[in-house]
């Protein structure tokens, strides 16, 4: 398992670069908080990177994807992350796809994934009922009464859920919350009767939304798969979003730290460049050590999940726990470093500040995945 990128990946991250650099750099995000924009990205941004197959990365080329697997994806994601860039590519193209994939029936894998992969459909998951990350603690009820089911619950912290027009809500169709069995996904169209969606408006800018389903009925046929069997492929689903959220915090954290480093060759003080002042390059360069580990790490945890999936979970929790505390250290730094202005609107290492605390609590904080990582090596 090579932890470099290839001739095409490497031209994939190069293209990447230069057209969200070009379309999407982090002054469009801060014009989207500014205007209180409605959807939250560029729809016209989004249909440019579906254009280019963005859309379709890991989804096999017989729904019409290009299948050149998660760390092409990755790769995508550490861009986005150096550019802060709003769009629905790691809820629908990731989560959602990965759920549709590994969950759906034949003919639901037909219907969605073509649609996704030409950019016409967005999705997003509707998992978590708390401030704290449980993926199996979902007490939302799918009552199945022949032909068709009822929806009754509600939702938190919904990644893209106020403009996605398909949901895919974790409920229980069994069990108790907490239970692995019993859970199914149900495909819901967002303006569905019965749905009520808000939208959060995050501090670091990141489209979310609180969503309420009273008395939702659907057919049986929008269950994701068999009704109850969620659980056996849900952790799967997260840990490839886990993998490429990583990527993403990685980007944020590359550009964090190239930034800090011109700051520190700009800044002068009593007459010489900050950064000529021993006690800043040793906190630069530990920052410096710890971006090189994690790219292995990263790198790795993509990889493992096209050629070792067995190991996915380690890999993945590794990858939340490492880039976790990485984009910590990285944020925390970055304002030491710039002083008082690090943190004022004026400068954008504010955004990433932002934008990093809010990415580690997304499918897991560093204490779940480090307890979790625990529990899988047998302690």
């Amino acid at each position: 398992m090579a932890l470099v990128l290839n001739e095409e990946q490497r031209l994939l991250a190069e293209t990447a670069r230069e057209f969200l650099q070009e379309n999407a750099p982090v002054a469009a995000l801060r014009s989207l908080r500014d205007s209180r924009d409605t959807t939250g990205y560029s729809r016209d941004l989004w249909r440019q990177m579906a254009e280019l197959g963005w859309a379709s990365v890991i989804l096999p080329e017989t729904y019409g994807g290009l299948e050149f697997g998660f760390t092409g994806i990755g790769v995508l994601l550490q861009e986005t992350g150096r550019t802060l860039t709003a769009s629905p590519l790691f809820a629908s193209a990731v989560v959602g796809a990965s759920a549709i994939l590994l969950g759906g029936t034949e003919a639901q894998r037909e219907d969605y994934l073509p649609r996704l992969a030409a950019g016409d459909l967005t999705l997003a998951l509707a998992l978590e009922e708390s401030h704290h990350h449980r993926p199996f603690g979902s007490a939302t009820r799918a009552e199945l009464n022949g032909d068709s089911i009822t929806l009754n619950g509600e939702k938190c912290f919904v990644l893209d859920g106020h403009s996605a027009d398909t949901l895919l809500v974790v409920a229980r169709s069994a069990g108790l919350p907490g239970d692995r069995d019993g859970l199914s996904v149900v495909l819901v169209p967002r303006d569905s009767a019965g749905v009520e969606c808000q939208r959060t408006l995050m501090v670091d800018s990141r489209n979310a939304a609180n969503i309420r389903f009273h008395d939702v009925s659907l057919p049986s046929t929008a269950i994701l798969g068999e009704p109850g069997t969620a659980g056996a492929w849900l952790d799967t689903v997260l840990d490839r979003g886990r993998v490429t959220l990583a990527a993403e915090m990685l980007g944020s954290a590359e550009e964090v730290f190239a930034r800090t480093v011109a700051w520190l060759k700009e800044r002068v003080q009593f007459g010489v460049p900050i950064g000529s002042f021993q006690a800043l390059q040793h906190r630069a360069s530990r920052l410096q050590a710890e971006l090189e580990l994690a790219r292995s790490v990263v790198l790795h945890a993509l990889a493992t999940v096209d050629d070792n999936p067995q190991q996915l979970a380690l890999s993945a929790s590794l990858a939340k726990a490492t880039l976790n505390e990485l984009v910590k250290l990285a944020t925390n730094e970055a304002v030491q470093m710039h002083g008082g202005i690090g943190v004022t609107d004026e400068l954008e290492i504010g955004f990433f500040l932002k934008r990093a605390r809010v990415t580690m609590q997304i499918f897991g904080d560093t204490g779940f995945h480090r307890d979790r990582y625990a529990s899988l090596c047998g302690y």
